[in-house]
């Protein structure tokens, strides 16, 4: 199993639902700032370009609880 530890804002409240077998899943995403200088994210601002990225997330179980 892979570990992954993103820190980011929460984009909306996250969707908690369960299996028939009563596994809670969690579907939420995470808006992570990328790595910039001031000046280029005023850059990328004036140019519409992202200064973030949205990274899809599932838990499983007690986390997603």
């Amino acid at each position: 199993m892979n570990k992954v530890t993103l820190i980011g804002r929460l984009t909306k409240d996250i969707e908690l639902r369960y299996t028939n077998s009563q596994m809670a899943i969690g579907r939420f995403t995470l808006a992570i700032n990328r790595k910039m200088s001031k000046e280029k994210r005023q850059e990328a601002e004036r140019n519409n370009l992202p200064t973030a990225d949205f990274i899809g997330c599932i838990a499983f179980g007690k986390a997603a609880e």
